[in-house]
């Protein structure tokens, strides 16, 4: 047995899981503290299938707490960046494009020393130590512990970064380093921003992760625990407490794995409609349409891997307005205090909910309470929440075929009637918990992204070692060694680059490791 959990905006859902088969599921309200709100939710699963805590092998837990904080530039830390580039890179310095509020709370404080490699790993210029060294000295002195180590092209040579890091931990023992070769792809400044992304959260990381063993051992539950990543594999809480960039819409990738479960549609656009935003994205085999250009987060450009989801403000807490003869749904939310602000719960804030029950398609709360809104202004908005989303399925199509879109979440109750675009318009079951099954049925990966020299090492070669090297990261987070495999190759030769240059991308996943052996 094992549970799945999906802590959301707006609710906490939770799934009781054998292989894959669900036994149990609940949604209840997301808690300010996060962790009452797993306990609530993962205790009411168990007391309602009496299963015993000694039955549940392994717990899987997504979460946005990570993707909110930084959005919103709040618990970060400051954050101390040495880039090896000299003399190259001087033109942009780390955190050139960071927006104020996030300056305020992160800093700018930046360290550029001889070093880097060339796209081919030869270096551009001998590793300066004592620079890294200096530095390491006058980030002490700032009290700065989180810091990120940078390069040019240090995806295809780690060895510089590696060796920063072991001169940095020396001269400040206390401090939390992140390498940039472990985090993003070969760009440099949106690697380094993607870094820094994660240096900024280590403190963050490491209050949220003991809430969630806290809310476990609360619980009694003693099996491993890991979080989705966003690429719809897991990590061990540990990595997880590392690298919690890597949870970035973690969310809306467990919500499409678990429609492509319940629908058994692998391929197809789906709407994950909660209470606050609906996430919108393309499902290929089962697995989220990964973005191929930079992303922003928080105004900040990065190119680690994310999914190509668009996000949009409509959910079941959305506000709805009447501004003279036009009707507006959201973009702003009641999201947590969707129970005691909606109408229909005896509030006195009209939402996406109120209209969904005054509409007379959704049975939610205390339908009398909507009874006198006047239908025109329903008719006007349930038009506003279907036309708003037909506009979203249209923006993230790849073709112009009509094409199956799945709704799953609790907010999925706002569309009833046919979407333009979609050959045919699904709701599974239990897809209200979608996320929390994704969760759940997540398998754990690794992936590798970087340059080699055809003419070097040749082609089956360099695949080769692409391939060992997803393989060990995969392991690494927490797959089973035996179970590991390569679900996808990508070749894209470099025609401006000279030695046969050729960019290679490979991802590997396999089933956790047995808890037995985790524990």
């Amino acid at each position: 047995m094992h549970i799945g959990v999906d802590v959301g905006g707006t609710n906490t859902d939770a799934v009781l899981m054998d292989g894959n088969k669900v036994i149990a599921s609940v949604k209840s309200p997301t808690t300010h503290d996060v962790g009452s709100g797993i306990v609530e939710a993962v205790g009411s699963i168990m007391k309602s299938s009496g299963c015993a805590v000694a039955d549940i092998a392994s717990v899987m837990i997504g979460t946005t707490q990570f993707t909110n904080a930084f959005v919103e530039g709040k618990k970060l830390v400051p954050v101390g960046v040495v880039r090896a580039a000299l003399p190259a890179t001087t033109g942009i310095l780390p955190m050139t494009e960071f927006p104020s509020h996030l300056v305020a709370q992160i800093g700018r404080q930046s360290y550029l020393v001889e070093g880097g490699y060339e796209f081919d790993g030869r270096e551009i210029n001998k590793l300066d130590e004592r620079a890294v060294a200096e530095a390491a000295r006058d980030m002490r002195k700032r009290s700065i512990r989180s810091v990120v180590v940078s390069g040019v092209f240090t995806p295809i040579n780690d060895s510089m970064e590696n060796r920063m890091a072991e001169i940095i931990r020396n001269e400040m023992p206390d401090s939390e380093v992140t390498l940039s070769s472990e985090i993003g792809r070969i760009g440099l400044i949106e690697r380094e921003n993607a870094s820094i992304m994660n240096a900024s959260l280590t403190d963050l990381s490491r209050t949220v992760m003991t809430a969630f063993r806290d809310a476990l051992i609360q619980l009694d539950i003693h099996c491993p625990f890991f979080v989705s990543q966003n690429d719809g594999t897991l990590m061990t809480s540990e990595f997880a407490e590392k690298y919690p960039v890597l949870t970035f819409a973690s969310g809306p990738t467990n919500s499409m794995r678990g429609a492509a479960f319940l629908s058994g549609v692998e391929d197809s656009i789906v709407a994950d409609i909660g209470g606050t935003t609906t996430d919108v994205g393309v499902l290929i085999g089962g697995f989220p349409r990964e973005s191929a250009v930079s992303v922003d987060i928080g105004s900040v450009r990065t190119n680690f891997r994310m999914p190509d989801v668009l996000a949009i403000g409509l959910g079941g807490g959305s506000i709805v307005r009447q501004s003279g003869s036009d009707t507006h749904v959201g973009p702003d939310s009641v999201a947590l205090d969707l129970l005691t602000q909606a109408r229909v719960f005896g509030g006195k804030t009209l939402t996406a909910t109120d209209i969904a029950v005054a509409a007379g398609y959704a049975d939610i709360g205390d339908k009398s309470l909507v009874a006198d809104l006047e239908p025109a202004i329903v008719e006007a908005a349930v038009n506003r929440m279907h036309d708003f989303l037909e506009a979203t399925v249209d923006r993230v199509k790849s073709s112009k075929g009509d094409v199956p879109v799945i709704l799953v979440g609790g907010g999925s109750v706002l569309i009833n009637r046919e979407i333009k675009g979609a050959s045919e318009v699904i709701r599974p079951e239990l897809s209200g918990v979608a996320n929390a099954i994704g969760a759940g049925l997540a398998q754990v990966g690794g992936e590798i992204d970087r340059i080699y020299s055809y003419n070097d090492i040749g082609r089956d070669e360099s695949i080769a070692q692409a391939k060992e090297e997803a393989v060990r990261r995969a392991v690494q987070a927490g797959a089973s060694k035996d179970s590991a495999k390569i679900v996808s190759i990508e070749e894209m030769p470099l025609a401006y680059l000279p030695a046969g240059a050729v960019r290679i991308k490979v991802k590997a996943i396999g089933d956790l490791e047995q808890a037995e052996n985790l524990k």
